[in-house]
């Protein structure tokens, strides 16, 4: 199969796979530690919405190991306490409230929603509470035509972080450590692991050095960074194909995918727009191989 051919298979399978819907699934991490999403202590539940990014925020500021949280009441009842003098964090919660309308109005009542708020406290913050540890280190395959791959741009790759990403102010490609990674609903630690750091690589493309697709000051912004997300995951799901990591475009991908697309709006002419410069970030990686390597890498 031709790189072309993997190009356009697999925008094609994510557009597909989108247009389909995901309402009913939640985006996991591929990997163990604080990166999770942040986690009720006693409902086992993730938090969502603007709660995620409040407590992930406090988590790093402060420094907790733990994504677990609770209020004080459910740290009681786990048979913890929360120490004295430890601040809690205030999260948001919905409510749903009936208020008595006007004589105008045709609704004696109304059902409306209204905001509350709540003080937890991270697992850190308590005694009598074990942590669990991490689950054992997975396997993770080594695929040999990736690792080379990935060697062979010059990318310069740091382990041992809490998440994942490309660092903009550095030129480096951060990643934790591969025993972290986990399987997923539809994809092995091996895969999640390959995945993820080709992702980051795509990133890495588009430095202003390289094809210049952002500015540090044009990449926060919301709408380009969306988009340059799906640019990067685009990108991954082509290089997974194209360098045997997995053998179709997996549901995961097309997932991460319409998470960013509703970010621009449900717009989907943003994803072939994206899938453009996805192969245009594949062919510069490629283009820094060795000149027999692409041809290798895309035969089968």
């Amino acid at each position: 199969m031709s790189r072309t051919d993997v190009y356009e298979t697999v925008t094609n399978a994510i557009a597909s796979a989108i247009e389909k819907g995901f309402s009913g699934e939640t985006f996991e991490m591929p990997w163990h530690g604080m990166s999770h999403i942040p986690q009720n202590a006693s409902t086992q539940k993730a938090y969502r919405g603007i709660n995620v990014p409040l407590l992930w925020i406090t988590q790093l500021d402060r420094g907790f190991k733990s994504g677990l949280w609770g209020t004080y009441k459910q740290w009681a009842e786990l048979g913890a306490q929360v120490r004295k003098g430890e601040k809690s964090t205030q999260i948001i919660f919905w409510k749903q409230m009936t208020t008595e309308e006007t004589e105008e109005s045709e609704d004696d009542n109304k059902i409306r929603m209204f905001a509350r708020y709540s003080a937890v406290f991270n697992a850190d913050q308590v005694d009598g509470f074990e942590i669990p540890e991490n689950p054992k280190p997975a396997e993770i395959l080594q695929i040999e035509s990736c690792t080379k791959f990935v060697e062979q741009t010059g990318a310069i790759i740091e382990h041992g972080h809490d998440g994942a990403c490309y660092q903009i102010s550095t030129d480096k490609i951060k990643m934790p450590e591969i025993g972290l990674f986990r399987a997923t609903k539809h994809s092995t630690p091996t895969e999640n692991y390959y995945s993820t750091l080709l992702h980051e690589l795509t990133h890495w493309s588009g430095a202003s050095h390289r094809l210049d697709r952002f500015t540090q000051g044009k990449f926060i912004e919301k709408k380009d960074y969306a988009f340059e997300e799906l640019v990067a995951e685009l990108g991954a799901a082509i290089l997974c194909a194209s360098l045997g990591v997995t053998l179709s475009p997996r549901p995961d991908h097309a997932h991460y995918c319409s998470n960013w697309l509703k970010a621009l709006g449900n717009d989907k002419r943003f994803i072939f727009s994206a899938a453009t410069a996805a192969q245009k970030a594949v062919d510069y990686l490629y283009d820094l191989q060795p000149l027999t390597a692409p041809e290798m890498a895309v035969a089968a």
